[in-house]
């Protein structure tokens, strides 16, 4: 090992026994992070696997979303195929009936995994489908027991409190990008009405689901930025979406990110929130590509199959990757799964 290299090692584990004393991150840790060479980076990541197994052990928690209405959205965002202003070739239906989101509730059990999500697009949702999605939530409770996300949009008071007397346990509301950057991906809705849906949300008893969209021409200031707002609004989960750039959107030709990169993204939120759950998130076949498996160093959670409107891999090659690592699947509460034989 060279000089630069044990001084890199040396100062990452420093930097994670601090953290796992109580430490929070200053900003210039935050942004030495993201800046780092990449000749440290196997260093670094060694460094935040420390913190992960002190909080969470090699247990890894699976997600399986349901992309429950699709399209027909009247809002801007620029990173999305169901936008208004996307040409993206995509299925638009309404809300999902009563079987189909059974039906996905039955698959997210088949998968392993412990919390199901469900997704709709819109600026909010209707009255009638917070209903409609609660009448669903407590069957699927009654069944299958799975821990409960939905993410609908925009919420107001009244519609977070039927979703939480439901049975639902936690809401998704991404910030997706920093205050600074906000107005370059969406104008229809701010970053103020982002905050005010996550209050509601907390207001009712519900966890929060919070993340970002990583490569969407934002800076290492945007991205600490971001991971500082987290750690104020006590988000108990945060799943990192690596942008797809999908034909038909605005960001469609934007593909700035490489695998070591989203590595040390993920390092951050690691290191920044060290009892979060950091999930990898869509993207990470694409951006990760050959390393996704390194991913889980940092992270304890990730989705297993599809997302919104992209293809994901198969259930069997996301096993195929915690076999591989020696990690275990979270089945519900603290008990994990050993991953199912003929997959390693």
């Amino acid at each position: 090992m060279d000089d630069a290299a044990a001084t890199a090692t040396a100062d990452w584990n420093e930097l994670a026994s601090r953290v796992l004393a109580g430490h929070a991150l200053t900003r210039d840790e935050s942004l030495a992070v993201l800046q780092s060479p990449d000749e440290s980076l196997l260093e670094l990541l060694a460094a935040s696997y420390r913190v992960r197994r002190q909080h969470f052990g090699n247990q890894v928690q699976l997600y399986y979303l349901k992309n429950a209405k699709s399209g027909l959205c009247p809002e801007d965002c620029g990173y999305c195929s169901q936008s208004v202003i996307s040409d993206a070739p995509i299925e638009r239906y309404s809300i999902a009936n009563e079987r189909t989101l059974l039906e996905g509730a039955r698959k997210a059990k088949e998968s392993n995994a412990r919390t199901y999500c469900i997704v709709a697009s819109g600026r909010g949702p209707s009255d009638r489908e917070v209903n409609h999605v609660a009448s669903v939530a407590r069957k699927i409770k009654e069944e299958l027991g799975l821990h409960l996300c939905a993410c609908l949009g925009l919420l107001k008071p009244h519609q977070a409190q039927i979703l939480a007397e439901a049975g639902i346990d936690r809401i998704n509301h991404n910030l997706n990008t920093s205050r600074r950057h906000y107005p370059e991906i969406c104008t229809t809705h701010t970053y103020d009405d982002r905050l005010d849906t996550l209050r509601v949300a907390h207001e009712a008893g519900m966890e929060l689901c919070c993340g970002m969209i990583v490569g969407m021409g934002e800076t290492a200031d945007d991205i600490v930025d971001m991971v500082d707002e987290l750690r104020q609004l006590n988000a108990k989960s945060v799943p990192v979406n690596f942008l797809h750039a999908i034909d038909g959107t605005p960001l469609e030709k934007k593909e700035d990110l490489d695998p070591r990169y989203c590595l040390k993204v993920l390092c951050l939120l690691r290191l920044g929130l060290p009892t979060t759950e950091i999930r990898i998130a869509g993207g990470r076949e694409v951006n990760l590509r050959s390393m996704q498996a390194m991913g889980l160093y940092p992270a304890n959670s990730m989705f297993v199959s599809d997302y919104l409107t992209t293809a994901g891999q198969t259930p069997e090659e996301d096993f195929a990757i915690v076999s591989d690592l020696g990690f275990e699947v979270v089945i519900g509460g603290h008990e994990a799964h050993e991953v199912p034989a003929g997959v390693s």
